[in-house]
C-alpha cells in the first residue's frame, strides 16, 4: 500500500532525492494474514499432547491444521432484548441479505455471514472475509461500516465464539448476585449485565454484577467495554482474584444487622498459558513449554477455591480457560473437589447449548518436565526432582472410586477443528453445603457426629453453649485452612467477634463463607496505590434535589437516595445513579473495598445556572432509558420522521417537526428535554423498538443532545444510510459495481494505481457537521453547558481495548 513520503535531510531521500521504488506489482506482497510470518510448530507442545490424548483418534492431523488456520470473526449483538432483536432484523434484512452474490478475487461465491448454531436467537455471527474482499466489494464495504459503527456504539461486539459460552452456562436470572472474578477486557462482564436485564423497561432488575481485576489499568479498559451497556447495577473493583474480600451488606433479619454478602453465581474466567488462543496469537507457539500449565496451576486453584468460598449454598460458579492442558483444567477441577468433599459438585450441562460440539474431560493425565520425561502420579516422581513437580494436586487423585464419583466427563473442552473455533474449558460446580474448613460446615459436621453418637448430649450442648469453644473452634479453623495452603483469606475469626457473625443471621445465603481474621489494623483498599474519587450520595436535605424533581417532574417513588457524586466539596457537574444493592457495597465497604467505577451518569450540570426557571442539570443520554418510567414532565412524543430530522440537523425549527411533536413543545419553556419514539409495529419499514434519546428545547429551535456514534446507530436503525467518506479505492470500487465489471477486469484496471491512503478501515461520517464540531450559534446559546457537544465527554476519553 502506497506510503506518502516524508521530508528528510539531504543524502537521507526526501524530495529530489527520493529511491526509485519498484511498481507495487513488482514488489514483494504482503500476505493477506500477518499470522502467515510466524513459524507455527513447536515439537513439546505436539509431544505433550500426543500424550495427554485428549484429541480423539485419527484428528491428530485435523487438529493441528485448525491450530495453524486464521480464526476467523465472530460478533455478537448486545443490548437488551427487545433493541438487540431490532438491529438483527435490520442486520439480516439490510446487510446479509446483499451478500449472497459476492465472489472472491478469483471469481469464486464468497460464503455469507453465518449465525453461531448453539448461541440464543441467532444473536451471534461467524463471518471469513479478507481485509481485501472487504475493500473490493462495495456491499462488503457497508456491512463492514455497519460493524464498526455499531462497534463504537456498544451494540455490537466483537468477541470470540467460544468466549461466550461461560456466561451462558451461568444460567444468571435478573435478581442474581454475580461475581466476575477476573473480569478484564469485560466481554463476559457485558454478557452477564445484559443477562440481568432480559426484562424491558425494568431500571433496577434487583440483581448486580460485580467486575474484578487485578490489573489497575485493565481495570479501565473493563470500565469502557461495561459503560456502553448504561446500567445502574454494576461496579469495577481492584483486588487480587485469590484474595478477593468479604463485603458486608445489611441483613435482612433484623434492622441494623450486617451480614457477608454470599453471590448467586460467580464467573471464574483465571490467568492461563492461552494455547487455546493460537489460531489469534501465533505467538504462543513459540512460547509454549510445559512448565507454564504447573506454574498457573496453584494460582489457579487459589482462585476457584476463594470463588467456592464466596459462592452462597445452592449457588453455581463455572470455571473456564483458554487452555486445553488438563493440569489447568481436569486437575485444578479435581483438587477442588478434593478439598470440597462432599460440599461441592460438578454439574451436568450436555443438555445445554444444543448445537456446540464438545468433548468430555478426562480422568487421566500426565505431567512433562522440561526434558519431556512423562510422570502419571506423585509417586513416579523422583524425590530429587524440583518442588514444581511435586504438587500432589497436579496428578489424578489416586484413589479410583474417588476419581469416579467426581464425574470429571462432565467437564467441557472445545477443540478448534470441530466447529472452527478456538480452543476452550469450562467446568460448571454447585455448592451443596458449607465448605468443611469453614466454621458453618465444621458446625454441621460436629451435629452430624452428634446425632448419631449421643442425642442427650447434643441437646446439653445446645442449651448451654461453651464461648470458649466457640473460639477454639474458630482458631482451629484458622490453622487447618492455613496448614492447607488456603492462606489467610480462609481462616476465620476468633472469640467474640466469631460470635457475633455467628448471631448475625444468616438472610442471603452466605453460610459456610469462610471470613478472614481481624487484622491487627484495617489497611485501606486504595493504600499504596491511587485513591479514587468518593463517592458521596444524596441525603435527604439535598438542595438540589427538589429543582430537579419539579423540573422533570419526577415521580415519588423514584430512588433519589441512590443518586451520588463524586466530590466532597465544590460545585456538583455530574449525578450518578445506582441501584440500592451497589449502594449498599459501596457504604458498607468503604475502607475495604477499591471500587474504580460504578454508576450510570443521569444527569450533567447546564452552562447557565441564573435563571430560576431553568434547572440546573440537563438530562444525560447515557442513563435517560433507566430515568424515563420515572420522568412525567417535559417529554415529547415524536414520530420516525421527527427523530431523523433531530439527528441529522444541527438546530432544525420547531415548524419543521410534525404537527404532534410542535403541539407538545408549544408550552414548554426553554430546557432539557425527553424525546420518545414508540415502535410501529403494523409498518414493516418502521423501527421496531423504542428509541429515547435527550434533547435542548430552545426559543424557536430544537436539538438533540446525543454522542455521535448513538446517532448513527438511531440512524442505521431508522434505515437511513450514513455517507461514507470514500477513499479512492472505495470510489474505484463502487465506480467498477455501476460498470458492472468483473474481477479480473477490475484487476486490469487497478494495476498501476497507488493507493491513496493506508489502512484497511474507512471512516464512516455524517453527511452532516461532524458533532465533535463546535456547537452551532443558536438563540439559546447560552443555556447550553459550555464546551459541550453531541459527543459526551466520556466518549471523548474512552479508553479503548
Amino acid at each position: 500500500m502506497g506510503r506518502r513520503w516524508k521530508k528528510k535531510r539531504p543524502g537521507h531521500g526526501g524530495p529530489g532525492q527520493r529511491r526509485d521504488r519498484p511498481h507495487r506489482d513488482q514488489r514483494q506482497q504482503r500476505p493477506n494474514e500477518w499470522q502467515d510470518t510466524f513459524v507455527k510448530e513447536n515439537k513439546d507442545f505436539e509431544k505433550f499432547y500426543k500424550e495427554q490424548g485428549i484429541v480423539p483418534e485419527g484428528e491428530w492431523d485435523k487438529f493441528l491444521e485448525g491450530l495453524r488456520s486464521p480464526l476467523p470473526a465472530t460478533f455478537r449483538i448486545t443490548g437488551y432484548k427487545s433493541h438487540a432483536q431490532e438491529l438483527l432484523r435490520r442486520l439480516k434484512g439490510k446487510y446479509i441479505s446483499q451478500l449472497l452474490d459476492v465472489t472472491s478475487e478469483d471469481g469464486e461465491l464468497l460464503e455469507k455471514p453465518q449465525p453461531i448454531p448453539w448461541y440464543p436467537d441467532e444473536l451471534a455471527w461467524r463471518t471469513n472475509y479478507s481485509r481485501k474482499d472487504l475493500r473490493r466489494s462495495p456491499a462488503l464495504a457497508k456491512f463492514h461500516d455497519f460493524l464498526v459503527t455499531e462497534t463504537e456504539t456498544g451494540n455490537v461486539s466483537r468477541q470470540e465464539a467460544v468466549s461466550m459460552i461461560p456466561p451462558l452456562l451461568l444460567d444468571v436470572q435478573p435478581h442474581h448476585k454475580i461475581l466476575d472474578m477476573c473480569a478484564a477486557p469485560g466481554s463476559k462482564t457485558a454478557q452477564l449485565i445484559e443477562m440481568l436485564h432480559t426484562e424491558d423497561g425494568q431500571s433496577f432488575p434487583g440483581g448486580f454484577v460485580v467486575a474484578n481485576d487485578a490489573d489497575n489499568k485493565r481495570c479501565y479498559m473493563l470500565v469502557h467495554q461495561a459503560k456502553r451497556l448504561n446500567s445502574p447495577c454494576f461496579l469495577v473493583t481492584n483486588h487480587d482474584a485469590s484474595h478477593m474480600p468479604n463485603m458486608t451488606v445489611p441483613s435482612d433479619d433484623a434492622d441494623g444487622a450486617t451480614d457477608t454478602l454470599a453471590y448467586d453465581r460467580v464467573l471464574c474466567d483465571v490467568p492461563c498459558s492461552g494455547d487455546g488462543t493460537m489460531r489469534k496469537n501465533p505467538d504462543v507457539w513459540k512460547k509454549w513449554s510445559p512448565g507454564q500449565g504447573q506454574n498457573l496451576h496453584n494460582l489457579q486453584l487459589r482462585i476457584v477455591r476463594r470463588g467456592i468460598e464466596l459462592l452462597r449454598v445452592g449457588g453455581q460458579l463455572v470455571y473456564s480457560t483458554c487452555s486445553l492442558n488438563p493440569l489447568e483444567d481436569e486437575a485444578v477441577i479435581a483438587a477442588l473437589l478434593t478439598e470440597c468433599e462432599d460440599s461441592v459438585e460438578l454439574v451436568d450441562v450436555s443438555n445445554k447449548l444444543a448445537g456446540l460440539k464438545r468433548l468430555s474431560g478426562v480422568s487421566a493425565w500426565k505431567v512433562m518436565t522440561k526434558s519431556g520425561e512423562f510422570y502419571g502420579s506423585i509417586d513416579e516422581v523422583p524425590t530429587d526432582r524440583h518442588s514444581n513437580l511435586r504438587r500432589v494436586s497436579m496428578f489424578p487423585p489416586p484413589d479410583p472410586d474417588k476419581l469416579e464419583a467426581m464425574h470429571l466427563d462432565r467437564c467441557i473442552r472445545i477443540l478448534p477443528h470441530h466447529q472452527d473455533t478456538g480452543g476452550f474449558f469450562v467446568a460448571v460446580l454447585r455448592k451443596t453445603k458449607a465448605l468443611p474448613w469453614t466454621r458453618q460446615g465444621k458446625a454441621d459436621r460436629r451435629k452430624e457426629e452428634a446425632a448419631v453418637t449421643d442425642e442427650a448430649k447434643q441437646s446439653d450442648t445446645s442449651a448451654t453453649p461453651d464461648p470458649a469453644g466457640e473460639g477454639d473452634v474458630s482458631s482451629e479453623t484458622g490453622a487447618a485452612a492455613k496448614a492447607d495452603g488456603k492462606g489467610s483469606d480462609t481462616s476465620q475469626g476468633e472469640g467474640d467477634d466469631g460470635k457475633k457473625e455467628a448471631e448475625a443471621g444468616n438472610s442471603n445465603g452466605s453460610e459456610g463463607l469462610a471470613r478472614p481474621p481481624p487484622a491487627k489494623k484495617a489497611k485501606l483498599a486504595w493504600e499504596g496505590s491511587y485513591k479514587e474519587d468518593p463517592f458521596v450520595f444524596f441525603t435527604e436535605d439535598e438542595e438540589l434535589w427538589p429543582i430537579m424533581r419539579d423540573f422533570y417532574q419526577i415521580s415519588d417513588t423514584f430512588p433519589n437516595l441512590q443518586l451520588l457524586v463524586r466530590c466532597y466539596e465544590g460545585k456538583k457537574r455530574t449525578v450518578y445513579l445506582v441501584s440500592k444493592e451497589v449502594k449498599d457495597i459501596l457504604q458498607y465497604n468503604e475502607n475495604s473495598l477499591k471500587v474504580i467505577n460504578c454508576g450510570l451518569r443521569v444527569m450533567v450540570r447546564s452552562r447557565n445556572d441564573k435563571t430560576k426557571a431553568m434547572s440546573l442539570f440537563r438530562l444525560a443520554q447515557d442513563g435517560i432509558p433507566t430515568l424515563l418510567p420515572f420522568i412525567h414532565g417535559r417529554r415529547v412524543e415524536i414520530k420516525q420522521e421527527d427523530a431523523i430530522l433531530l439527528l441529522t440537523e444541527e438546530n432544525p425549527h420547531i415548524h419543521k417537526l410534525t404537527a404532534e411533536a410542535r403541539e407538545q413543545l408549544k408550552p414548554l419553556e426553554e430546557g432539557s428535554i425527553v424525546m420518545v419514539y414508540e415502535p410501529d409495529m403494523s409498518n414493516p419499514d418502521a423501527v421496531h423498538c423504542k428509541m429515547v434519546f435527550v434533547g435542548w428545547r430552545g426559543k424557536v429551535t430544537v436539538r438533540s443532545f446525543v454522542p455521535k456514534n448513538d446517532r448513527r446507530h438511531f440512524l442505521l436503525l431508522c434505515g437511513v444510510d450514513v455517507e461514507v467518506r470514500q477513499t479512492k479505492r472505495r470510489q474505484l470500487a463502487l465506480e467498477r459495481e455501476a460498470k458492472g465489471q468483473t474481477a479480473n477486469e477490475e484487476a486490469e484496471e487497478g494495476a498501476g494505481q497507488e493507493d491513496e491512503e493506508e489502512g484497511t478501515g474507512e471512516d464512516v461520517a455524517m453527511a452532516t457537521r461532524s458533532d465533535d464540531e463546535t456547537l452551532a450559534t443558536t438563540e439559546t446559546s447560552d443555556t447550553v453547558e459550555e464546551g459541550t457537544s453531541a459527543i459526551d465527554s466520556d466518549a471523548q476519553s474512552s479508553i479503548k481495548e
